[in-house]
């Protein structure tokens, strides 16, 4: 069932579906190629580990400090003009970088203005938008949309291996920037309809200020346990595996185009992980769902930890770690809806994701630094296994509520 607005057009929602995914298709691939890059530009332009980790992780600082803002905008303004932005600011950003060598112009690009892109173009506001549209298998849609996180890189991050390895690292970045601004027009024009704003309902009256929202919705004991879990995943994927994977097999010897293979097979696995968690939450406990999801997450650092030079148990990993990567955003995403509620999910889901990012760069950083230290990656991989299961425990002590409905927003 869809809201009323929404029904002036049954496709509305799909396409808001599948704009999703592609806008974050596009977002995420250009974080992922950072660490296709790293050894290159480490070789290149004498730029260190820490310093390229020391960006990623401002990166994420910055979509921290956005993403409370970013719901905010979508929550007043809808899912078109909030995914124009930041296509654009992610695109601008990239074009920049494609163009330079020098160390402080990549800094206010990637770090800044593409920074700022990636914090709107996220899966917090892609997620918002869903649950406004969708009242049965709302679960099942967001985990298709914001499968793109991950799911589209499946084909692009490859790609863009091949492009690096074929012609060089100027041309990925490039090639991202121009189908950021492509999408921008075809999003504009097919959104154009009212029921494209997808904004609340009630956005039309009068409402409480940004910080009585911000208030009430922190003095909720659910919103913490989301917050802190939310916070713990975002070490343990964004900022771990996303920046240190692709660095991490060419540390154990793989080239290229092998090791990003092997990110692709982990995006597949993870597009299909967070769609199968989409269609769980729907029908089972969300609780029991989310927790079992990040105990499982934290074992399967014990499968990265013995990669040694077999390619085979690498490919595992990306499997196993996959399906249960961002296979938390659809069954967060619905418990938030449920706990804090959908006239302000956009700035709930804002919030709990500035705490993934805030995580996400500690672990990016993190990685760098005890690389250069201990030129090894294990304690890294121990202490995420730690953190992926301590948010398990964490999410527990969640109790389960039923689901609202779209026209209770």
């Amino acid at each position: 069932m869809l809201r009323p607005e929404s029904r002036s057009s049954s496709f509305l929602p799909w396409l808001v579906v599948g704009f999703g995914f592609l806008a974050l298709a596009l977002a995420f691939s250009a974080r992922a190629t950072l660490g296709l890059v790293m050894p290159i530009w480490t070789q290149e332009l004498g730029w260190s580990r820490s310093f390229i980790s020391g960006a990623a992780a401002t990166a994420l600082l910055i979509m921290a400090a956005v993403a409370p803002f970013a719901g905010r905008f979508i929550d007043r303004h809808g899912v078109r003009m909030t995914l124009a932005l930041g296509l654009a600011l992610v695109g601008g950003g990239c074009l920049i970088v494609s163009a330079t060598s020098n160390a402080l112009m990549f800094l206010i690009a990637f770090s800044g203005l593409s920074a700022i892109g990636f914090g709107i173009v996220a899966t917090h506001v892609v997620s918002t938008a869903i649950a406004r549209l969708f009242d049965r298998n709302r679960g099942l849609a967001t985990g298709i949309a914001t499968s793109g996180a991950t799911g589209g890189q499946f084909l692009i991050v490859p790609l863009v291996a091949v492009v690096v390895a074929t012609f060089s690292w100027r041309w990925s970045f490039l090639a991202i920037g121009i189908g950021c601004f492509a999408l921008i027009p075809l999003l504009w024009w097919t959104l154009a309809e009212k029921g494209g704003s997808v904004a609340a309902p009630d956005d039309r009256m009068a409402a409480p200020s940004l910080w009585a929202d911000i208030s009430s919705i922190i003095r909720k004991p659910a919103f913490h346990i989301l917050f802190w879990s939310f916070l713990l995943c975002g070490y343990t994927t964004a900022g771990v595996i996303e920046t240190h994977f692709l660095p991490y097999a060419s540390f154990c010897g793989f080239g290229p185009i092998p090791s990003a293979a092997a990110y692709g097979t982990l995006s597949a696995a993870n597009m299909l992980g967070m769609i199968g968690a989409g269609w769980l939450t729907d029908r089972m406990n969300r609780v029991v769902l989310l927790g079992s999801i990040y105990l499982l997450r934290g074992l399967t650092f014990i499968i990265l930890m013995n990669v040694g030079a077999s390619y085979e148990i690498l490919v595992v990993f990306a499997v196993l770690f996959g399906a249960v990567d961002y296979a938390t955003v659809p069954v967060t995403a619905s418990l938030v809806a449920s706990h804090l509620g959908l006239r302000v999910m956009g700035l709930s889901m804002g919030l709990i994701s500035a705490g993934h990012s805030i995580g996400a760069a500690a672990g990016a950083f993190m990685g760098g630094y005890l690389f250069d230290l201990t030129m090894q990656y294990d304690w890294l991989w121990f202490g995420s296994l730690a953190l992926a299961v301590g948010a398990g425990v964490m999410v527990f002590l969640l109790r389960d509520q039923p689901r609202p409905f779209a026209e209770a927003a």
